[in-house]
């Protein structure tokens, strides 16, 4: 089908899904954007709800609002996709984008929410893969990285909004990121507690999976490297760099390398 005769949501759809050298700079925007909203709300998740504040937030509001209509306009199963976790998170931090003005500071940390986007984006692996030669060679480590700072900031937001005010000490964002660092990495300074049954199980939860991932970076910075190459016999995808067999199979493996520069 020529792009005369494609509708527009199937030129949207390519700008998501396509392989073309324009949908993989749309993706980077998105990318882009993605960080650059997450960053603004770090900054300014310990700063008053001043007009101007509000102002930017309706923007960012605007710009998040844009990309979850053209998902859902381009998905082939809408309630399918409305029902995806990251879906989900963006109908949230708008929510609290919406409401923070009236609801205040603590509401507005789940904001911090939307760095969830950036673990979910296939299409987007598979372009940093083929044009980013770092990441190619420190995937494993950069992915890891990306899983532990995004559990660090969503928890400080559920800290936050559910335990903030409630526990001695828990005021503000900033106590609630020392808390969630502090309990992750089983510091425990003991100057902010936890002293209900809902705020243990919490504590409990971000020291399970805070130590998990905490493990999985430190485990993919100083394991070696593997090779993402996909055994043609088994299926394995991750080989060691200096391989010829396939450990699984015993498969002779052709694995490209990056050459001479």
């Amino acid at each position: 089908m020529s792009s005369g005769n494609r509708s527009a949501r199937d030129r949207v759809r390519l700008l998501y899904d396509g392989r073309s050298k324009r949908a993989t700079r749309f993706r980077y925007a998105l990318l882009t954007f993605d960080a650059a909203s997450i960053l603004f709300f770090l900054v300014t998740a310990t700063l008053p709800l001043t007009p101007a504040l509000i102002a930017a937030d309706a923007v960012v509001a605007v710009l998040i609002f844009g990309d979850f209509i053209c998902r859902l306009w381009i998905a082939e199963r809408k309630l399918r996709h409305l029902r995806q976790i990251y879906v989900l998170v963006d109908l949230v931090v708008l929510v609290s984008l919406a409401a923070a003005p009236f609801l205040g500071q603590q509401f507005a940390a789940l904001r911090l929410l939307r760095a969830l986007r950036l673990v979910h984006s296939y299409h987007l692996l598979k372009d940093l893969r083929r044009d980013v030669r770092f990441f190619r060679l420190h995937e494993d480590a950069i992915v890891a990285a990306v899983n532990l700072l995004v559990f660090i900031f969503s928890m400080t937001a559920l800290v936050l909004l559910l335990r903030g005010g409630r526990e001695q000490g828990l005021e503000t964002y900033v106590d609630a990121l020392y808390f969630t660092v502090t309990t992750l990495t089983t510091t425990g300074y003991g100057d902010i507690l936890m002293t209900t049954g809902p705020g243990r199980l919490l504590a409990v939860g971000i020291m399970v999976v805070g130590v998990g991932l905490f493990l999985s970076l430190a485990r993919a910075i100083f394991m070696p490297a593997k090779v993402r190459h996909k055994c043609p016999e088994c299926g394995l995808m991750k080989h060691d760099p200096d391989a010829i067999h396939c450990k699984h199979c015993g498969l002779e493996l052709k694995i490209e390398t990056e050459g001479a520069e």
